[in-house]
């Protein structure tokens, strides 16, 4: 070793130089990897089909580029078959790494569509009747085959995976193998320019290799520049080849810097940022350069490094912002569900408007971006058991509330019934007052399924409304012949005041003849009864108190002569018999009106209750003149 190296015509400083260049840069690159990782070490979203559309939720985080939302714009004019037919098309014919945003495009338009025939088939459910609780939309084979061709780009999307893992896992293997012939090369170079270009050779090797496990690449690179010092420091390389090669690593490095200064203008900070690890990978590939230039270049590719390691740094901090507030929303609107659910529903309204409340709730769901990805999965779990909590309670209400809707249902009927059988009563008064109670009872019953509610109460007011009509129509006739009755009463109201007694029993009997003729005559007009029986009662009252005078004297005329014949026979006993037969006569009258007087009290209860009241008086009267004449009668013998 000691003698090819002094074949080289190389100064000793110029290989502490060389020396000092690659571990300088060694340390330098080491400081690289303090970089942030690259996008594929960040947990990014992603997206996958699943049995429900409530995956959806993460197609707001795709990022399209121009191309895509072209191909996005075409997509909503697709039909389902056609969106089928194109993701046939790709999985056939495109690479998978390019598939997955052009498969997300696919799902979320096609879920679109899908959604449009479902609100739709919903709507027409309603229309005919069906109640929204209890519509099920039709089993969609577009979308069993969209599940199906998404099953099988995953599968071969995981086996790509798994072949680009068994890639870099050969890659590390042909890697290792490099510095194991780099080794191999420190220890058996025949001669400088044969050591040189068997170096060059394998540094080719190396940058062609593809990427390594993730895990392996700082050990393996460490390792690999170990052994590249170690050439320059064994073998000495000589001034031209080494100035050659500086150069153009200084060449290749400025290329670096000057695309890496691009990036700063780069629209997309996390394709920008992407882009700066692959530039970072191809700095670490490139060699040493030139001592006086080498802090300067590096500083120049640092500095836009950490530019633009601050926007991305940015972007993502500000993304957890929006994050967290978007947490704090779904937040809210969870409380807001749990306030639901602990609310008491008690009708059919309430849950109508709480459920439109819900909905309203959801979309707004759906305009709100992720939460933190450790908190995202939690919210999202509690709102949806929230919601359908919601709905399996509001089922449970509906289930009982149906089931009460069939009992009323069935009281209804009956009252149906009822009602069509009070209606075909002539008893006007009894038949008026049940319909009112079946009315009443009708409105206290709750509510009965729609589809028969309509009908039903057509059914009970046709029953109502035929005998109140009836009865309208006799009512009618009826104040007809109450007006030809007051008539009648009328004329029979002037016969009476104009008839005078030709004698006294000729008078009664006519009196009582003109009272039976007057009962005979039906009722009147409601607004001319009291004030015509007042009259009546008035003037006929007159004419029995004239009568009943008249007579009265004749019995004490009567009297007084029976008397007077009594007292000239000198019969003191018969007149003593005569006063105590006038006096027993009293005290059984006086019987009878008390018994009269007590009987009335129980009348109250009778049916008849004023008529009889009205007799049982007028035989009190009748009793108390009688009692009037005896008394007038003793007096009489006691002169």
């Amino acid at each position: 070793m000691e003698n090819k190296i002094s074949e080289t015509p190389v100064l000793n400083e110029q290989v502490d130089a060389v020396k000092h260049d690659v571990l300088t840069e060694t340390t330098n690159l080491a400081v690289e990897d303090t970089t942030p990782a690259t996008e594929q070490d960040v947990d990014l979203p992603t997206t996958e089909l699943s049995d429900c559309e409530e995956g959806d939720e993460n197609d707001n985080n795709i990022e399209v580029s121009t191309e895509q939302s072209v191909f996005a714009a075409h997509l909503a004019t697709l039909s389902k078959e056609e969106l089928i037919a194109l993701f046939q098309e790709k999985l056939s014919s495109a690479s998978i790494p390019s598939l997955r945003k052009d498969v997300e495009l696919i799902k979320i338009a096609f879920y679109k569509v899908h959604r449009t025939d479902v609100e739709a088939e919903k709507r027409a459910f309603i229309e005919l009747g069906g109640e929204e609780e209890a519509f099920v939309p039709k089993v969609d084979n577009l979308e069993a085959s969209l599940k199906e061709l998404f099953v099988k780009y995953r599968q071969e999307r995981d086996t790509f995976t798994k072949d680009i893992e068994a890639a870099k896992e050969n890659n590390l293997k042909l890697k290792l193998q490099i510095i194991e012939e780099l080794k191999a090369l420190i220890d058996d170079s025949d001669s400088l320019n044969q050591s040189f270009t068997a170096f060059r050779e394998l540094q080719t090797r190396w940058k062609e290799v593809g990427a390594v496990p993730k895990s392996n690449v700082k050990d393996l690179w460490e390792t690999y520049h170990l052994h590249v010092e170690n050439f320059y420091s064994c073998i000495k390389i000589n001034k031209e080849l080494r100035d050659l090669d500086l150069k153009k690593n200084y060449e290749a490095k400025l290329i670096i810097c000057e695309e890496a200064e691009e990036l700063l203008i780069d629209e997309s900070i996390v394709s920008s940022f992407a882009k700066l690890q692959k530039l970072h990978d191809r700095w670490r590939e490139v060699g040493p350069v030139v001592m006086e230039l080498k802090n300067q270049l590096w500083e120049r590719f640092k500095d836009v490094s950490t530019k633009i390691n601050k926007k991305h740094q940015d972007h993502f901090d500000a993304i957890k912002e929006e994050q967290l507030a978007n947490l704090a929303i779904k937040s809210e609107l969870c409380d807001k569900c749990d306030a639901m659910i602990a609310g008491d529903l008690t009708s059919k309204k309430e849950w109508d408007e709480a459920s439109k409340e819900l909905v309203e709730i959801q979309k707004i769901w759906k305009t709100i971006g992720f939460a933190p990805k450790k908190d995202n999965n939690k919210v999202y779990a509690r709102f949806r058991e929230a919601c359908d909590k919601f709905f399996d309670k509001k089922r449970e209400f509906f289930l009982s509330a149906k089931t009460e809707m069939e009992e009323n249902l069935q009281s209804k009927i009956s009252l149906c019934v009822e009602a069509e059988a009070v209606s075909q009563s002539d008893d006007w008064k009894r038949a008026s007052n049940d319909l009112i109670s079946l009315q009443k009872r009708w409105k206290e019953i709750g509510a009965i399924p729609r589809k028969e509610s309509n009908a039903l109460w057509a059914r009970f007011r046709a029953a109502c409304d035929a005998f109140f009509e009836k009865k309208s129509a006799h009512f009618a006739d009826t104040q007809d012949k109450f007006a030809a009755n007051l008539t009648l009463k009328m004329a029979l109201l002037e016969k009476i005041k104009a008839y005078e007694a030709g004698s006294i029993d000729e008078g009664f009997n006519t009196l009582k003849e003109l009272q039976r003729e007057w009962m005979e005559i039906g009722f009147v007009p409601i607004k001319d009864k009291e004030s015509i029986q007042n009259e009546y009662k008035a003037v006929i009252d007159k004419k029995f108190d004239a009568l009943r005078g008249s007579e009265k004297q004749r019995k004490i005329t009567n009297f007084e002569e029976r008397v007077s014949t009594i007292k000239s026979s000198g019969n003191a006993r018969k007149m003593e018999g005569e006063r105590e037969k006038l006096q027993n006569k009293i005290k059984s009258i006086e019987s009878d009106i008390t018994i009269w007087e007590n009987n009335i009290g129980f009348f109250s209860m009778s049916k008849n209750a004023d008529s009889l009241v009205i007799d049982v008086n007028n035989k009190i009267s009748k009793a108390k003149r009688e009692i009037s004449l005896l008394k007038e009668q003793i007096t009489i013998l006691n002169k």
